[in-house]
């Protein structure tokens, strides 16, 4: 696969994902109306870091793609992180179940660490890329709690 092939595909999935899921749950955006905890983000600010971390996850799995030293397990982990990220604005936003996204957000943490680690382990600037990832998903795990427990 070429290399730029390589890197547009790696980056475009997740982009073009992020983006379905986001025009899905457009009309169910309640953010705005919900009571926020403390360093709260404003909601413009989501799609802005939303659309940079997909970029920098594709980057990174491209990296390691192109390098060959992408295995079998580090795709799953991958995938299957972008799949419980894509689901958790549907359980938030679409059908309300707050205190049901908080624990998936944490299923979330967990698999964004282990793909961290794996892919550090593959390239470090690999896995470095993931880091910005990892405090995003932590502090919206914060965001999430603190939505549940200040809006039931």
């Amino acid at each position: 696969m070429s290399k730029l092939r390589n890197y547009a595909s790696s980056i475009a999935v997740p982009l073009l994902l992020g983006a379905a899921v986001g025009f899905l749950t457009m009309g169910s955006m309640d953010y705005d109306s919900l009571i926020h905890p403390p360093l709260s983000p404003p909601g413009i600010l989501f799609p802005i870091v939303w659309t940079i971390l997909y970029i920098l996850m594709g980057v990174s799995y491209g990296m390691i793609r192109q390098k060959g030293r992408l295995e079998s397990s580090d795709s799953l982990i991958y995938y299957l992180q972008l799949g419980v990220n894509l689901l958790w604005p549907i359980a938030f936003f679409v059908l309300k179940w707050r205190l049901f996204a908080f624990f998936w957000i944490i299923l979330l943490d967990v698999l964004v660490l282990v793909m961290l680690f794996r892919f550090y382990s593959k390239d470090r600037t690999a896995g470095l890329l993931q880091i910005p990832y990892a405090v995003w998903v932590i502090f919206a795990t914060y965001l999430n709690l603190g939505v549940y427990l200040l809006n039931r």
